[in-house]
């Protein structure tokens, strides 16, 4: 076992000599840790832009749901968290290999920037493509139980819209990340701290409104079902040619290979947040729903997907695969250590969590700024959201430092493998607390 962990530790620091990463000038950690000011400063920004872009798809979701697409194929709304979630598992998850990438120096090498944004590119796109077509497919099946029938119409209006959205806001975002990346390292920024919040801020509006759209035009051609299904059929067939360019990378090949599990658990978890949307979203009781689920649910994804980036940029600086340094050694943590210690991650950990009520008490002030969930923005009703909110967050924040040492210990990048089941278990959480807080009210 000796053997095994000091030849674990040569190779990764052979990775690193490679990445120009740690050079004998920076000591032996290439991990500079940052106060609560610099972590604050570089976060608020980027974390008030996610939040208004959640609270304008909230707005959307509120409209577009008395459109006839909405109402006659209500297995769109078990669809939306699915699709939405894509953002937190590819784009977030892209945003957080390409940001451990830019601190460990990997981008740093000549030649290798063309290589690792085509193929991660080519990657999300072969991932999103076909998580949308299940996730069509899951919202089929889920609405067929619930109704008792299948119209095959509206499943091809499903198929179509769910993977032309999926590929498109995939290629959108994608390329989005990738810019503000290699824009943050060149200023002296953190990616870590501003990637994952501004992939929070576009991914929810651009991915419902690509979704409304695809939609309500698939849905005008539905007597014309072949429309749908020759659109979906040419989306699959671009697979084969991004799979050629994800081959030419071995990291991201890895990822191709073994990258699956997380990404489809994420969907059908996201689903079931899904699913609880579809059964509320028109009934009366939770009037108001629609236009605070993505909210919710964007703001608890994004805090827990920077914690998780953080994480693992952390461990990839300072330790090896499989190997975790002696402050993480705990298999599961007590709260305290997580968010009161006096280490890197805690202090990153006291900033997120310290700026979820102001960062709500804003957004809600702004919906009702916009005329939106007035039935529902009630003194009892507004204390009750803050207490579910904070409770998802803290609840997300203890089981990403959790997850992303399980991971670590196992030898799967904290990268590739936790944001898809973060931010899909935000979604959950936030939809099933939020639903409860319309009960309880």
């Amino acid at each position: 076992m000796v053997f095994t962990n000091l030849e674990l530790e040569l190779r990764y620091v052979g990775q690193k000599l490679q990445g120009f990463t740690c050079k004998l000038t920076r000591s032996t950690s290439c991990y500079l840790p940052e106060s609560s000011a610099r972590i604050t400063a570089q976060v608020l920004l980027p974390y008030l832009l996610a939040g208004f872009g959640m609270v304008a798809a909230g707005m959307l979701m509120d409209t577009v749901k008395h459109w006839d697409m909405f109402k006659e194929t209500s297995e769109v709304f078990i669809l939306v968290p699915a699709l939405v979630g894509l953002k937190g598992n590819l784009e977030m998850t892209l945003a957080s290999r390409l940001s451990t990438a830019a601190n460990i120096g990997l981008l740093d090498i000549p030649g290798q920037l063309p290589l690792i944004v085509s193929s991660n590119l080519a990657l999300i796109q072969v991932q999103a493509t076909a998580v949308g077509f299940l996730a069509s497919l899951v919202a089929v099946m889920l609405g067929a139980l619930s109704k008792g029938k299948v119209d095959l119409q509206q499943v091809a209006v499903l198929l179509a819209s769910g993977v032309t959205t999926a590929f498109t806001a995939a290629l959108i975002l994608g390329l989005v990340m990738v810019g503000v990346i290699i824009g943050s390292r060149k200023v002296g920024i953190n990616p870590d701290n501003v990637a994952t919040p501004i992939a929070a801020s576009l991914g929810d509006l651009i991915t419902l409104s690509l979704l409304a759209g695809f939609g309500s035009l698939f849905h005008q051609f539905k007597e014309l079902w072949y429309v749908s299904t020759v659109t979906c059929a040419i989306f699959l067939l671009l697979i084969p040619l991004c799979l050629v360019f994800t081959r030419r990378n071995p990291p991201v090949r890895e990822v191709l290979r073994s990258g699956w599990q997380p990404v489809i658990a994420a969907m059908l978890i996201s689903s079931a947040g899904g699913l609880i949307l579809d059964q509320t979203v028109s009934d009366p009781q939770f009037e108001g729903m629609a236009v605070f689920t993505p909210i919710i649910n964007g703001i608890g994804g994004n805090l827990v997907g920077i914690q998780a980036s953080r994480i693992s940029t952390y461990l990839h600086c300072i330790s090896a695969p499989k190997i975790l340094p002696p402050s993480m050694k705990a298999r599961c943590p007590h709260p305290g250590m997580i968010f009161c210690s006096s280490g890197v991650n805690a202090t990153s950990a006291r900033v997120l969590l310290l700026l979820v009520i102001p960062g709500h008490i804003l957004f809600l002030y702004t919906v009702y700024l916009l005329q939106g969930g007035h039935a529902a923005m009630t003194p009892a009703f507004i204390c009750c959201y803050l207490l579910a909110a904070m409770l998802q967050v803290l609840i997300l924040l203890y089981v990403a430092d959790v997850l992303v040492r399980l991971m670590w210990r196992c030898g799967l990048d904290p990268d590739t493998f936790s944001i898809p089941y973060l931010t899909a278990l935000g979604d959950l959480l936030g939809t099933s607390l939020l639903a409860l807080t319309f009960i309880v009210i």
